[in-house]
C-alpha cells in the first residue's frame, strides 16, 4: 500500500487557440486571470483553471477533453446574460435537485451551470 496522497490541482481544458480562448474566459464568462506562460491560469472562486494548448486540434471535440461546472444562483438569468455576449448556450433543463444549462466555449467544451433549488 502507499502513503500517497492525491490533492486538487486543477481543472484543464485542451483548446485550439489561447488568445481566443484567454479572451472568452475574461470577457464572457469573467474570470479573473492569474498568470500565463504555456498555459493561461484562471482562478474561479478559489479553484484553479488553466486552458492548454491542443497538442492535435482535431482531436478536441467529443473526446471528453474536460467538464467544468459553476454553481450560479439562476440558471436562466445566467444564460440569457451569456447569450447577450455572443456566447453559445443550451436550454435550462429542470432536474430533481436543481437546474441544469450549459454554454459552450469556442472550441466547445461544454461548461456546465448549476442551481440548486
Amino acid at each position: 500500500m502507499s502513503d500517497m496522497k492525491f490533492n486538487f490541482d486543477c481543472v484543464a481544458y485542451y483548446v485550439s487557440d489561447m488568445e481566443r480562448a484567454i479572451r472568452f474566459y475574461r470577457e464572457v464568462l469573467g474570470f479573473r486571470f492569474v498568470s500565463r506562460d504555456d498555459v493561461a491560469r484562471f482562478d474561479i472562486d478559489g479553484v484553479l483553471f488553466e486552458i492548454v494548448p491542443a497538442p492535435d486540434v482535431s482531436a478536441l471535440r467529443g473526446t471528453g477533453n474536460a467538464r467544468l461546472c459553476l454553481r450560479v444562483d439562476d440558471v436562466e438569468q445566467a444564460l440569457k446574460a451569456l447569450q447577450a455576449k455572443g456566447a453559445r448556450t443550451g436550454q435550462a433543463q429542470r432536474k430533481a435537485t436543481g437546474v441544469l444549462g450549459s454554454v459552450e466555449d469556442p472550441d466547445g467544451n461544454e461548461i456546465c451551470l448549476w442551481q440548486y433549488l
